[in-house]
């Protein structure tokens, strides 16, 4: 399946579709504008940010949640901070996220967004987003999934911790909804994740199961999961990026800084070239590479016209423009149409 995204579309045979997520590490308008631009000038298909009230959303303040940060000489903390705490560094009011998005579209960059009640929804598609996100966390809320899917948009579903059976109870949900533009995104939990939760393995059994596209979420530093993931089938790899990997905050850890985008994009790019077909199609240049090392019939005895062809006649050697090795036996016993010299190279219009 092939889905509309941005410019271009998602899935089969499409390319990988890159996406810099920048919902967790940016501080507010500026910040994300700048982001943004960094993500275009990288090369980026999309950036995503996440869209909510968290005051809305977290009942208990003091709801400690823990992560990792780094600082600038590779020391790593593990930070125990409210949830509610930071959230609050990273929400904007509606008129912000309106001219934000009226920046990416400016800057030529597409713009998603996960989204966590039905007014985030609502704001979504009144700004002409391309697709929204269900996070995760939310792969069991039933209401906030149907009423995202009746939007029509292509829905990306976060599985995180979830197991198969609850996935596919939300791809059902978003199915009877009327919506089948579904994009089903393997999203390992941590913030850094642990390689052993990581399980890439799943992509392959996503590709198997379903007919839409699937996406990598990574939550690791660096981009070896990434070339991994696209090597197991992902359609889509989202990566979250910030200005300062340094910053004492949720998922800076494992960001791409902006003088490290344009090289991700780059790398991903050069390894979907070198992937390259599940069949073995030999181009032009190839093929005369490898006739050039190959092998053909070169005579090793003056002949003349009429006379019979036979095994003795000639030697295998380089280059193979000629008769080659692999051919030769259904042209013994056929006769020369033309005088040739010792030496000479031997053809199949030859004989």
């Amino acid at each position: 399946m092939i889905l509309p995204m941005g410019k271009r579309g998602v899935g089969d045979g499409q390319g990988v579709f890159i996406v810099f997520e920048a919902g967790p590490t940016h501080t507010g308008l500026a910040v994300a504008k700048e982001l943004a631009q960094h993500a275009k000038d990288a090369g980026a298909d999309a950036i995503k940010f996440q869209i909510t009230d968290h005051r809305k959303m977290i009942d208990d303040h003091s709801l400690l949640f823990n992560y990792d940060v780094i600082d600038s000489f590779g020391n790593v903390e593990t930070v125990s901070e409210p949830l509610f705490d930071i959230w609050e560094r990273r929400w904007m009011p509606v008129d912000d996220w309106r001219e934000l998005k009226h920046f990416c579209d400016d800057a030529g960059i597409a713009f998603f967004a996960t989204v966590f009640s039905e007014e985030d929804v609502d704001l979504v598609c009144e700004m002409g987003c391309d697709s929204l996100k269900i996070a995760s966390a939310d792969t069991d809320y039933q209401d906030l999934i149907e009423y995202a899917a009746r939007k029509g948009l292509p829905v990306q579903l976060d599985t995180g911790s979830s197991s198969l059976a609850e996935v596919e109870r939300a791809v059902d949900w978003i199915r009877e909804a009327g919506n089948d533009n579904i994009i089903i995104n393997h999203c390992p939990s941590g913030y850094p994740a642990r390689l052993e939760s990581i399980n890439l393995n799943i992509i392959k059994t996503l590709k198997q199961t379903y007919p839409y596209p699937v996406a990598f979420s990574d939550h690791t530093p660096g981009w070896e999961m990434d070339v991994a993931a696209i090597s197991s089938g992902a359609d889509i790899i989202e990566k979250t990026i910030t200005l300062d990997r340094t910053q004492r905050s949720c998922e800076h850890i494992m960001s791409l800084e902006p003088a490290e985008m344009k090289d991700f994009v780059r790398i991903i790019r050069d390894v979907e070239i070198a992937l390259g077909d599940v069949r073995a199609i030999i181009g032009p240049e190839e093929r005369d590479k490898r006739s050039r090392i190959r092998r053909s019939a070169y005579l090793v005895k003056d002949v003349r016209a009429g006379e019979l062809l036979e095994r003795k006649d000639f030697e295998f050697r380089r280059p193979g423009f000629g008769m080659k090795a692999s051919e030769y036996r259904q042209y013994i016993g056929k006769h020369y149409k033309q005088d040739m010299k010792s030496g000479s190279l031997l053809t199949i219009k030859d004989v």
